[in-house]
């Protein structure tokens, strides 16, 4: 083994070696149990956040898992042909260029898209080999390959002809800039302080107005009604009447809808159902035309005054209210706050734009989507995540799938000379179908411009890519899959749309289990943009601390239900574990810790710690595989951390020096339990941290690959000698602990030797359980000498006093210390930090500091006063033993 843990040196040759094996495949325990997760797409532009290495830390975790339990395990990769995302990419490389997409035309433009996917696509699949993913890597998928179009050709046409797919004319989300409908989750609220526009609409046939609010004047042009509450009685009278828009030889209804708040504003409501969604809702409710006001790249259109026509909407608005206000229609202008949506992928904002679209019909596939979770044929873990489940699913709106980009699944629509539609799998079968229409040949089809939404192909995910539509022997054995592992914001997008997918084309759900992890936040509990400067690039943190090292922060982090936040600091202490685990093999193979051939047999063991070390080993074990199938990842690393550092490096390797330091048998049943504890070690650490471990089974001569062999089962150790040399580890420990607290609070150096007399007082535990380890009482606890008192003699002076279990113990300083000296240090460190707590208080209790401090620095604060106080209570009790001396 090399001297320094160097994790860049040996992670490259050891994922190599796993590939080398083919460890990753079918091939692996094909006798198990089926265990399958499928990988979720990540996009092909994309590269590895800190969300994405926690999202596939878990699903590799659980993978490497189920490998070493014997199950037959398939992880599935692939990415997504994210369509407007690579579009843009693609664009942006030919803007460069001084090319523009319509200049090469839709078909040259493809095929430098596919250029782009070859050449440069899946930078994020080799940054995953980075973070050491075992995924199947001779399956990877992608969503626009030959087989995934061929099955989204399919599922289209099933679902039209069985009615579940229609073309209607609905409000969508518009990216002028793109000149396409894009999803909510490419649609991001940001803040905007804006204004609200209050208008007067004169009511027809009377000497009355209503006052209108509003903070997009420019929507008044697309007004169809105005409407009141029901029982709002201030306008009972009016409902059923007509006002006058301003500016407008027009007039519209006052209607009453429930939709109108009379708490809010005037209690009027303008009503534009073609550009707002709410408003869309009451249209259909009320019958009332939609009337579109804009063109397709954001400009005003014909339906508006001459004079507002190609203006962009903000230069539009600005012209309405100047217009507005000249002729007295504008009653006042007020300053607000609100959320304005924009889009993700173009950065312009987003209009609601009522055009012909394709849609699911969501509501109908969403039925067996909820009865599946409510009769838990699928879990969601934690289990709150179903209520958020349920109430989308509830409330679900049709699906608009198509978009009008250029890279993306064609729509298999054609339509004849009189847009007649013809939906089919292939051209020629269209045409078939448009040649018995029309009983004629030579019919020139044209097809749909459209492409599909890309969550459309992602919705069919767990299916297609086992091999659907052909009855593989893949989707026989790994359909249903395990678990879902995902984050909570694509629960609808993603996660609800493959359980209709699923449920409806396989006839079961997709998965068992949805296992939904919290978001990565910032060490401030922030949530992570550029805008903040506050990412964290985890490729510059493997780079930095090694994959094991990220790996384990994340996993130690990863509570089901709460947020994660992330640091370097918290990777580096991650990289500090791995370094103690490593210098921990290092000790234990320098001195003949090898890994036994033979399994160890409980009759071998004799010595106390090692009976108490095997005694802790198997609770880990019990606690670690528990944990790790119930999704409680954090659990199963924290206890693994307090395991590996705690018992296992800090007590059992130093309790071992003394015994290697001797010739004989004890010597060799120390070396055979702290190799064959140290092998059952790697395998229970190997999920989180598979480099290191891999690294270390082969330096402890392991079989073959870690990752190919077995998960530890229990081993049997008699449990009246386990329980005593556990009784008698755990004394010990306390009383070797109590020794260097003492130490430490008095200021004695922690390698001076000291003198221990204790007390047989004949009270609780037996006087010789506490002693019976002397011999390591001394030598790790640095004791010279142990002398055994009667009860009724006196205590020699300068002595402290402590207790162990139910005995008194007394420690001598003669010699060591000082007493007027430490006295006069330990209450001067006493006036210091309770001047720091008094600071820290005065602020703590000043309303204004908590009004108007960042949480954090409130938290920093509150962190420095719990600690400043623990401080506090340590040196009084040091200056109490001191008294007593």
């Amino acid at each position: 083994m090399e001297k320094i843990y160097s994790p860049q040196s040996l992670e490259n040759t050891i994922y190599k070696e796993w590939v080398d094996a083919r460890a990753f495949g079918l091939n692996v325990n094909p006798k198990g149990k089926p265990y399958c997760i499928i990988m979720p797409p990540a996009n092909v532009t994309g590269s590895l956040h800190i969300g994405h290495a926690l999202t596939f830390t878990i699903q590799d975790i659980l993978v490497r898992f189920h490998r070493l339990l014997g199950d037959h395990v398939l992880w599935q990769p692939g990415t997504d042909h994210a369509g407007i995302a690579t579009q843009i990419v693609v664009e942006k490389k030919l803007v460069a260029q001084n090319i523009s997409r319509t200049d090469l035309g839709r078909e040259e433009f493809i095929k430098e898209v596919w250029k782009w996917r070859d050449q440069s696509g899946g930078r994020i699949l080799h940054q995953l080999k980075s973070l050491g993913a075992s995924a199947d890597w001779s399956r990877e998928r992608f969503t626009m390959d030959a087989s995934s179009s061929a099955a989204v050709t399919k599922v289209f046409v099933d679902l039209y002809r069985q009615g579940l797919i229609y073309r209607a004319k609905r409000l969508v989300n518009w990216d002028p800039h793109l000149q396409s409908a894009i999803s909510d989750l490419e649609v991001e609220q940001r803040e905007n302080q804006g204004v609200y526009y209050y208008l007067k609409y004169e009511v027809e046939g009377e000497d009355k107005y209503l006052e209108v609010a509003t903070t997009r004047p420019e929507t008044y042009f697309g007004d169809m009604a105005v409407a009141v509450h029901p029982q709002d009685q201030r306008y009972a009278h009016l409902i059923g009447k007509k006002v006058r828009l301003p500016l407008l030889d027009r007039t519209v209804p006052i209607i009453a809808d429930e939709y109108s708040d009379p708490e809010k504003g005037s209690g009027v409501v303008k009503i534009t159902p073609a550009h707002d969604f709410n408003d869309f809702e009451v249209g259909q409710r009320h019958d009332l035309d939609f009337r579109n006001i804009l063109n397709a790249d954001g400009t005003l259109n014909e339906e508006v005054p001459d004079r507002y026509q190609k203006l962009p909407i903000l230069k539009a608005r600005e012209k309405l209210i100047e217009a507005l206000r000249e002729a007295g229609f504008l009653l006042r202008e007020e300053p607000t706050e609100n959320m304005v949506p924009y889009s993700e992928r173009s950065g312009v904002m987003v209009e609601p734009y009522l055009t012909d679209q394709w849609f699911v019909d969501a509501k109908l596939l969403a039925k067996q989507a909820i009865a599946a979770v409510e009769k838990e044929e699928t879990s969601f873990i934690p289990a709150n995540w179903s209520q958020h489940y349920f109430e989308w699913m509830h409330n679900i709106q049709p699906w608009c799938i198509s978009r009008q980009i250029w890279w993306g699944h064609s729509i298999p629509v054609w339509y004849g000379p009189d847009e007649k539609v013809f939906v089919a799998l292939t051209y020629e079968e269209a045409l078939e179908e448009a040649e018995a229409h029309y009983q004629t040949h030579n019919i020139a089809l044209r097809q749909d411009p459209d492409v599909l939404d890309t969550w459309f192909s992602s919705a069919l995910w767990p299916f297609t890519t086992l091999g659907w539509p052909h009855k593989t022997k893949e989707l026989e054995t790994f359909y249903p899959t395990s678990v879902l592992v995902t984050g909570f914001d694509i629960i609808f997008f993603w996660v609800a749309r493959m359980m209709m997918m699923g449920l409806h084309f396989m006839k079961k759900v997709p998965f068992a289990d949805v296992y939904i992890h919290a978001l990565v936040r910032d060490e401030k509990g922030q949530k992570m943009s550029k805008s903040k400067g506050n990412i964290i690039d985890p490729m510059d943190l493997i780079d930095e601390y090694g994959a094991d090292s990220l790996r384990f922060a994340l996993a130690s982090l990863a509570s089901p239900g709460r947020d994660v936040n992330m640091s370097s600091q918290k990777v580096m202490s991650a990289r500090n574990f791995m370094t103690k685990l490593w210098n921990a093999a290092r000790f234990l193979l320098m001195n003949g810790c090898e890994w036994p051939a033979p399994p160890l047999q409980p009759s071998e063991v004799s010595l106390e710690i090692n009976l108490w070390i095997l005694h802790e080993y198997e609770q880990l074990r019990q606690e670690v595989t528990g944990h790790l199938h119930r999704y409680h990842i954090n659990k199963a690393a924290q206890a693994l951390y307090h395991f590996t550092w705690g018992r296992f490096c800090d007590w059992y390797v130093e309790f071992s020096k003394p015994y290697l330091r001797q010739e004989g048998a004890q010597k060799k049943e120390i070396q055979k339990v702290a190799g064959w504890v140290m092998g059952n070690l790697l395998h229970l650490l190997h999920p989180i941290a598979p480099f290191i471990t891999e690294t270390l089974w082969k330096a402890f001569n392991g079989p073959g690959l870690l990752m190919l062999s077995t998960w530890p089962i229990e081993e049997t150790i008699d449990d009246e000698r386990r329980h005593r040399a556990h009784a008698q580890v755990a004394l010990t420990q306390e009383l070797i602990s109590q020794v260097r607290s003492l130490k430490a609070d008095l200021n004695i150096a922690p390698g001076a030797y000291v003198k221990l007399l204790k007390c047989k007082s004949g009270k609780g535990q037996k006087s010789e359980d506490t002693l019976l380890l002397s011999f390591l009482i001394q030598e790790v606890g640095r004791i010279k000498e142990i002398e055994l008192l009667i009860s009724d003699q006196s205590v020699p002076p300068n002595m402290v006093e402590f207790v162990v279990g139910a005995e008194n113990y007394f420690l001598s300083m003669d010699g060591l210390l000082d007493i007027e000296g430490e006295r006069k240090r330990l209450q001067q460190n006493i006036s210091k930090v309770e001047g720091e707590i008094a600071g820290i208080k005065k602020k703590m209790e000043n309303p204004a500091f908590i009004e108007n401090a960042p949480p954090h620095i409130i938290e920093l604060n509150r962190t420095r006063l719990e600690e400043y106080t623990h401080s506090l209570s340590t040196l009084e009790k040091a200056i109490q033993r001191l008294e007593k001396m």
